[in-house]
């Protein structure tokens, strides 16, 4: 068992080796049965897992209640479906400093993306990260409705109607069109992700953060400055939700102002909170379950976001560890 899978407890470890064995085996059993939409199901759990990751890493570990994710969502999703754009009728992408022709390979998108992501998250981190709170929370929110409104301005990336992407992002030895080729894509990026997370949560980084999360004032006296160390923790988190977003975007064939929207924003806490702050795989968690009952609810009635709506309200009255708490025992800074 890879040792971040089993990073918290033996108990935890398990738990979290059965949610990645759970979503690797869904999309192959798919497969063999030739039924491709559960494989695109497994993928977008995926994604969403991963957004929820990413969201993770600031709120959980960083206490960073941050209401404006969907910017960077939505953000690596125009990233991608701009690029595609572009490559589909031989424009330029970009024209000034430098001139880049559009393209549909994810190994320049993905580069792209997180450029794009980490200066958007540094400009509203450095303003935002001053404040705290609810002031905080209103922040983020406030960036994330500037960039919605301005993509909806610009007709040029279809405004209000959105942008159709005409050709999936590619990789050089593999084809992304195939269902089960882009699942194993999104699948290794969420492992990527969580790896991540979990070296960054275990190192001295990670503690000064979970240090500033608790108390600045400690950490100060400690000769470690809060701020920097917030503000890398946020971008950090920015760059692996703008990563998702591509992804999705390359998913749907399809980005759109919704992506950028706040309802976006609430969706990924929620993957969050159902799965359990501060808990490794509780994005995975979450958004699994999160999709289960849009799939299966959805399709008997309009109002499954009625007992999502009650779900997530037992596990924030009752279950402060989220779903994996529930399994695996309580939170260790709950």
């Amino acid at each position: 068992m890879p040792a971040f899978l089993a990073s918290v407890s033996s108990r935890e470890g398990m738990v979290n080796a059965v949610l990645a064995g759970l979503l690797l085996a869904a999309p192959l059993i798919a497969f063999t049965l030739d039924e491709p939409f559960y494989i695109s199901l497994a993928t977008r759990v995926a994604i969403l897992a991963l957004a929820g990751v990413g969201l993770n890493l600031a709120l959980g570990y960083g206490g960073m209640v941050s209401f404006g994710h969907a910017a960077f969502f939505g953000l690596g999703g125009y990233v991608a479906g701009i690029a595609a754009f572009h490559a589909f009728d031989g424009s330029d992408f970009i024209v000034w400093p430098l001139t880049l022709g559009g393209t549909d390979q994810l190994l320049i998108i993905w580069p792209l993306t997180v450029l794009v992501v980490a200066v958007v998250a540094f400009a509203i981190g450095v303003i935002s990260l001053r404040t705290s709170g609810v002031y905080f929370i209103m922040i983020t929110l406030a960036f994330a409705q500037m960039i919605y409104y301005l993509a909806i301005s610009i007709p040029t990336y279809g405004g209000e109607d959105g942008l159709a992407i005409y050709l999936r992002n590619q990789l050089p030895l593999g084809d992304s069109n195939d269902p089960l080729t882009f699942f194993f894509v999104c699948y290794g990026m969420l492992l990527l992700a969580l790896f991540v997370s979990s070296r960054l949560v275990a190192s001295p980084f990670g503690v000064a953060l979970q240090c500033a999360r608790m108390n600045e004032v400690r950490l100060a006296t400690m000769g470690i400055a809060p701020f920097p160390v917030k503000l890398t923790a946020f971008v950090i988190s920015g760059v692996i939700t703008g990563i998702a977003g591509a992804l999705f975007a390359d998913l749907n064939g399809f980005v759109g102002p919704s992506m950028l929207s706040w309802h976006r924003s609430g969706e990924i806490m929620i993957f969050v909170i159902l799965g359990g702050v501060g808990r490794l795989f509780g994005p995975l968690a979450g958004a699994a379950l999160f999709i289960l009952l849009e799939s299966l609810i959805g399709g008997m009635t309009d109002r499954w976001q009625l007992f999502l709506g009650a779900i997530l309200l037992g596990v924030v009255l009752f279950a402060r560890g989220g779903l994996i708490g529930l399994l695996a025992g309580r939170a260790r800074h709950d």
